[in-house]
């Protein structure tokens, strides 16, 4: 069984990681180019804990200018297999006040100003975002807060917008129309990076305003933004409970193994209505990583000395890399 190693991501005003013990600095090279932060490697309880500063200290990284594929990448090359997203976010309902933490799940990206996968440009992968959160890391991070006496709302979409600049009241009247939870600008493409990485990984939306649309309150200002957060001490306490999120905590291979037969499943079923004969897709099987990678151009199979090249840009992720010649059309276009 491989270890359990719990990542933490802090989003606006968490800057650091209360309770952390043994604490080391790390910095991991990537391929990817600069992570937002060195990492802050320690333990909590006796649990391992990797804690990154999304907007690195001093807020000097805009939403569209985070690194997201380094940061998940180091993440992944320091062990990281359970992934937590700390993140402020504006309410679109109004039983979502200020003050209240939302475990989202499901997302909608409205972002369009970020590389948002690992693959592309020769190497072509298509993963599922069906489920994108994990219900058992959920469970655990619902008792955490439980044990700190904080109140944690099940379920919800959290649209993602592209910023820096916060809605317009017609964006923000879409958007609640919609039946929208929560707006943030930081957690795509991150959710679909973490995937790619096969890690397990939650959001724990942070409310701290009501966007613009509450006919009774103002629009949302960074001050009122900051002030809520500063408020909340709870938001930095209950990671310090990571007992809970440990107990039992283990790579959410359940959650893994289920998308595999999931994936094995509905490709088998539109492998049959396509009627497909030789040279189409084989369906994965439920011990197959459901991320079906394309080698374009010519159809041809990967030699070994071009797969190394391929593994050498993307060493953390072997284990997912299934290749397949491009004789048939991309799933989706």
């Amino acid at each position: 069984m491989t270890k359990a190693v719990l990542g933490i991501i802090g989003g606006s005003g968490i800057y650091d990681l209360p309770g952390l013990e043994k604490v080391r600095q790390r910095r991991i090279k990537s391929p990817w180019g600069e992570p937002s932060a060195p990492l802050r490697v320690g333990e909590i309880a006796g649990l391992p804990v990797v804690f990154l500063s999304r907007h690195d200290k001093g807020h000097r990284l805009s939403p569209s200018d985070i690194n997201y594929r380094a940061n998940i990448d180091v993440l992944k090359r320091a062990g990281v297999t359970d992934l937590v997203s700390l993140s402020a976010c504006g309410s679109f309902k109004q039983e979502l006040p200020p003050g209240t933490f939302v475990l989202v799940d499901q997302f909608v990206d409205r972002t369009y100003n970020r590389a948002s996968s690992f693959f592309g440009k020769g190497c072509v992968a298509h993963v599922s975002m069906a489920h994108p959160v994990s219900p058992r890391l959920q469970d655990r991070i619902a008792a955490a807060a439980g044990l700190e006496g904080i109140k944690l709302v099940r379920g919800g979409t959290y649209v993602c917008m592209e910023g820096p600049q916060f809605s317009s009241y017609a964006e923000s009247m879409t958007y609640k129309g919609l039946g929208y939870s929560v707006i943030g600008m930081t957690n795509l493409p991150e959710a679909k990076l973490a995937r790619e990485a096969e890690l397990c990984y939650a959001t724990v939306a942070m409310v701290t305003d009501f966007d613009c649309w509450h006919p009774d309150h103002d629009a949302v200002t960074v001050q009122d933004i900051i002030a809520v957060l500063s408020a909340n001490a709870a938001c930095g306490r209950f990671p310090a409970r990571a007992r809970a999120v440990s107990d039992r905590l283990r790579p959410c291979a359940r959650h893994r193994d289920h998308h595999r037969a999931r994936g094995a499943r509905q490709e088998a079923a539109e492998e049959a209505r396509r009627g497909g004969g030789a040279g189409a897709e084989e369906a994965l099987g439920p011990d197959s990583e459901c991320v079906r990678f394309r080698v374009p151009a010519t159809g041809r199979t990967l030699n070994p000395f071009e797969r190394d090249e391929l593994f050498s840009v993307r060493g953390p992720f072997r284990s997912c890399i299934e290749f397949m010649p491009s004789k048939t059309a991309s799933p989706r276009g």
